[in-house]
């Protein structure tokens, strides 16, 4: 009998071949295996009788082969295998398509379930390459089955045969939830729970089996996060000395909002408060995130520490040295840009200075946690747009100095609930106003029929003195993907020959070379590009205020915060701004989404939006590095209990922080957050 850590390769059906394939799927053992949970399930429990079956509807029924299955082939590579299938109540026509060896499969007389969709008329019933099981000896049909996410290789069919084996180690599952929580919150034992995710007999039981490992995987993730939170605040450094920011506000050509110098405030005080600062500053596109960033370096400066500033690209990391070497030069402080494109000599000059603490300030990309890269005492790290990094890489710039500071700063709305599994390791400033004069942004949300009207209204702009971003979804040309989602450089040939001969035309894709794409935004936003061409690379941080037009082409392709940020991009100067999103997508749902975007410049309400039409994915489609995977839950519709877990696994912690009265839970929150586990030691 298989154990929970028997290697997968010694299944019944498996070898070394199919073990390789299936490692893919990160099924090792037969522990693996059993929590490969399925995506959705099909019921494929039997109808009555073939007169029962509905037209346009799945459906398993029992029925006997009627005729001899005839074989005929229609044209070169096609072949079609056909027989009648009877009970009681009426027939069903079966056709197999080029499969010719069905015909020898099946023989009259015999009786099969078959399952399928059910096609034809009420009075000629059929069925199209069904699933098909000899009557008595079902595996795949007669019940609610499992239908699991497959790689190449890999089938429904084996993973169901093998799960039935893996299933016999069930009883070998820890019950790792104590008891009295278990209990408290009406949930079943685990072995019931694996038995019940895999082959529920009805729904109900399906519900309770989910109900257990959707709790336990969110109760654990909560109790590890807060753990984390917890050991990092008894970690004891040099607390920062309160400092007057009067010199840093008077520099600035501008007032803060009141809810920067909020933010700020949070930050000073956590530098002053003797455990490391780990905050995250969230605010919507334009709000003055940079100048949150901008006072606390200043802050660490005159307290005698350097501050490390990284950005997900090249492009924003040179955007942000720009616009933040010059204030810092007038404050005083040394400012350095460290990328990938630095050359040899003026890299090797850059890191003597750093480590002997000559430069104050040091932007770049993830340049910045190469092995060779010193500070002499490293005090703030900063990462701008965090969903693009994560808990590693966090670490490895934080791994620089002896316990920094550290600022993670977002622009991506997160809706609360779900910043709480994504930063619930962080403390929370949010940016809740936008600076004066930022200008409000009509959107519009219109199909490709418009689309001579909106050249015609984007060379007017031009022809006024503003400029325009036109964002494709694509990079390359796909044979698969219809003619009109061109790829960046296609389109841009196309504006440039067909529609503007007489407008300067740029592209940027992420493929570019570094040198190349700076050079293309360089020229847009000195306003020698009129119309700039690009994919999601320019959705964050790129400022040119005389841009006044955003274009997203096949907009459904995007999720509406990507949109959001990328309407962003525009209204950033005195001139008023557009966003226009292009789409023949006929789909209600997609079309309700988008409305939303012409409803509403709030940035946490279209997250909610998105989260509730959408899902999670748009938020964990680059899941933070070192946070272990969510199996079960499904964030768009399991928040309640999101919310059962989170104060289930608080309580707890009140009574227990360190879950030292608790080793086996310890141990597990450790073993999930492995790529991490240094910081629970």
């Amino acid at each position: 009998m298989p154990k929970l850590d028997t290697d997968i390769r010694y299944l019944a059906g498996v070898g070394e071949a199919r073990a390789k394939t299936l490692r893919k799927l990160g099924i090792e053992t037969v522990g693996d295996l059993l929590s490969y949970f399925p995506r959705t399930y099909e019921d494929r429990k039997l109808s009555p009788s073939i007169s029962s079956l509905i037209v346009g509807e799945n459906a398993a029924v029992v029925a006997m082969v009627a005729s001899t299955p005839t074989l005929s082939r229609i044209r070169k590579g096609l072949s079609l295998v056909k027989f009648r299938a009877v009970d009681q109540s009426g027939a069903l026509e079966i056709t197999f398509f080029n499969r010719p060896y069905a015909k020898e499969q099946f023989h009259r007389g015999e009786s099969y379930v078959f399952y399928g969709k059910v096609e034809g008329t009420l009075l000629r019933r059929q069925m199209n390459n069904p699933v098909v099981e000899k009557e008595g000896a079902a595996q795949l049909t007669g019940s609610i089955v499992p239908v699991y996410p497959l790689t190449a290789g890999v089938t429904q069919t084996l993973l169901i045969k093998l799960m039935r084996q893996g299933l016999a180690a069930a009883s070998e599952l820890p019950e790792e939830l104590p008891d009295d929580i278990r209990q408290k919150h009406n949930l079943c034992y685990v072995n019931y729970a694996y038995e019940n995710i895999h082959f529920p007999p009805s729904p109900e039981e399906l519900a309770i089996a989910r109900r257990r490992l959707v709790f336990e995987e969110l109760f654990f993730l909560t109790a590890g996060l807060r753990l984390w939170r917890s050991q990092r605040a008894r970690i004891a450094v040099t607390p920062c000395e309160a400092i007057d920011l009067a010199s840093f506000y008077d520099a600035l050509p501008f007032t803060l909002t009141g809810a920067q110098r909020r933010a700020i405030a949070d930050g000073v005080s956590d530098m002053c408060a003797g455990t490391p600062m780990s905050r995250l500053c969230q605010g919507d596109v334009g709000s003055g995130k940079t100048m949150v960033a901008a006072a606390l370096t200043y802050f660490a400066a005159k307290n005698g520490l350097q501050t490390a500033f990284m950005a997900p690209t090249e492009v924003l990391a040179e955007q942000h040295y720009k616009g933040l070497a010059p204030l810092m030069e007038q404050l005083g402080l040394r400012t350095a840009l460290l990328t990938g494109s630095t050359g040899t000599k003026a890299r090797r000059e850059l890191l003597s200075q750093l480590a002997a603490g000559e430069i104050d300030l040091l932007l770049g990309t993830h340049a910045l946690i190469s092995e060779d890269v010193t500070y002499q005492k490293l005090g703030l790290v900063v990462t701008d747009e965090q969903h693009r990094f994560g808990v590693r890489q966090r670490a490895a710039l934080s791994e620089k100095g002896v316990h920094p500071h550290m600022l993670v700063m977002s622009a991506t709305p997160i809706p609360r609930t779900l910043a709480l599994i994504l930063y619930g390791d962080l403390d929370v400033s949010l940016i809740d106003e936008l600076p004066p004069g930022r200008q409000k942004i009509d959107t519009f949300f219109l199909h490709t029929g418009y689309h001579e009207r909106i050249y015609s209204f984007l060379r007017k702009q031009v022809a006024e003195g503003r400029q325009a971003y036109v964002v494709c979804p694509m990079v390359e040309e796909n044979e698969e993907i219809e003619d009109e989602r061109k790829s960046v450089m296609e389109y841009a040939r196309f504006l440039q020959e067909e529609i503007f001969p007489d407008l300067r035309i740029g592209y940027v894709h992420g493929r570019m070379k570094a040198k190349e794409k700076a050079a293309a935004m360089a020229d847009f936003a000195g306003g020698v590009t009129h119309i700039l061409v690009s994919t999601t690379v320019i959705e964050v941080g790129v400022d040119v205020p005389n841009a006044t037009v955003m274009l997203v082409e096949n907009a459904e392709r995007f999720g509406l915060s990507q949109l959001h940020q990328l309407r962003g991009r525009v209204g950033r100067g005195k001139h008023k701004s557009y966003c226009i999103l292009l789409s023949d997508n006929r789909n209600p749902e997609t079309r309700e989404r988008l409305k939303v975007m012409t409803e509403t410049a709030d940035g946490f309400r279209i997250a909610e939006e998105d989260l509730r039409l959408r899902g999670p994915g748009d938020f964990f489609g680059q899941r933070q590095h070192g946070l272990p995977a969510m199996r079960a839950a499904d964030l768009s519709c399991d928040m309640p209990l999101l919310q059962e877990a989170q104060t289930a696994a608080e309580e707890l912690l009140r009574q227990d922080p360190g879950l030292l009265l608790h080793p086996a839970m310890r141990e597990k929150v450790t073993r999930l957050f492995a790529a991490s586990a240094e910081t629970l030691n």
